[in-house]
């Protein structure tokens, strides 16, 4: 079958990415065979990809040359077939969910990490949802823990988890002003975001409003200044914040924050989501009941990924970068 594959580390995708032709995975009795549709890019794909920071080599995924050679998170597609021991999915399913070697034409994917597609998106739809889609509905639900009626504030709301995290948080009932760049403004508009913030030309943390809940996922803002958008006892999530550093590259203010917490009134913290089918069910029901749709920006063919993590990185991204396969 055909795979992007890399042997090893490197920050340029064009540099360390290749496509190749390799072996079918074979699947163990609790695992399913997907033939992969489509697949999509995420910022954990290049921390992968690159090795960067050092710590994500030391959390298991290879110290000198990635343990997976295999690229990519997010897919979907259809059951090809099942181990002996898998009772929920049959050859033929459409589902969507997360393995470890989404960039291929075929995957192995475990079954708590799987769920049925939802029926009114398209397989490069679907392939958007489940990285990005379970980061923000956690960190909305979980660690914002909104609720209806409360003002919530996300900052980096054009991206693939952002432009989830205010569909989101508008489903919860919430009053959702997000924060993005002059160009897409309109975009993010469109999302339901009752306000709209251009950090071009104004400043969310102004002094003139303050919100129960903030989610930072852009990850450039100071903590000084998230803390004074914050209410005395809101809470903030500290969802993403990326750095040029190699060892900390960006956490040392995830790190503050969380030192912070426990001598204030306001509720500093962070999180790693969790890969698990429940809340892809959640996810899809949210897409299916019309909440919630995941928006794309870019879509590439398989042979053109390390062009789709170039664009990625250039900062430019709307919302999601889907490879066809």
């Amino acid at each position: 079958m055909k795979s992007i594959v890399q042997e090893r580390y490197g920050p340029s995708p064009e540099n360390v990415l290749r496509l190749a032709e390799i072996d079918k995975p074979t699947i163990g009795r609790d695992e399913v065979l997907v033939r992969v549709h489509a697949a999509s890019v995420d910022r954990g794909t290049w921390h992968l990809m690159s090795g960067l920071p050092y710590p994500v080599r030391a959390a298991g995924f290879g110290l000198r040359r990635p343990k997976y050679p295999n690229p990519g998170r997010s897919l979907a597609g259809t059951v090809e077939a099942v181990g002996g021991d898998v009772t929920g999915f049959k050859p033929g399913d459409e589902v969507f969910g997360i393995c470890d070697a989404s960039f291929a034409q075929y995957a192995r994917v475990r079954t708590d990490r799987l769920a049925p597609k939802p029926a009114e998106l398209s397989f490069g739809e679907a392939a958007a949802v489940p990285v990005s889609g379970l980061t923000a509905i956690q960190a909305v639900r979980d660690q914002g823990q909104v609720r209806t009626g409360q003002k919530v504030l996300i900052v980096g709301a054009s991206g693939g988890v952002g432009t989830f995290a205010v569909q989101i948080a508008k489903a919860y009932g919430a009053e959702v002003t997000a924060v993005c760049s002059t160009s897409k403004v309109e975009a993010v508009r469109t999302l339901g975001a009752d306000h709209v913030i251009d950090y071009t030309r104004a400043d969310f943390a102004d002094g003139r409003h303050r919100y129960d809940v903030i989610l930072d996922i852009g990850g450039n803002s100071r903590l000084s200044q998230l803390r004074r958008a914050l209410t005395p006892t809101g809470r903030l999530v500290i969802v993403g914040g990326e750095t040029d550093g190699r060892w900390l590259g960006g956490t040392d203010r995830q790190l503050r924050a969380l030192a912070l917490s426990p001598f204030i009134g306001q509720k500093l913290g962070t999180f790693i989501s969790s890969e698990n089918a429940e809340d892809l069910e959640a996810l899809r029901e949210l897409i299916e009941s019309g909440k919630v749709s995941p928006t794309i920006d870019r879509t590439y063919p398989l042979d053109e990924a390390a062009a789709a993590i170039r664009y990625m990185l250039e900062g430019r991204t709307c919302g999601k970068l889907v490879i066809t396969i």
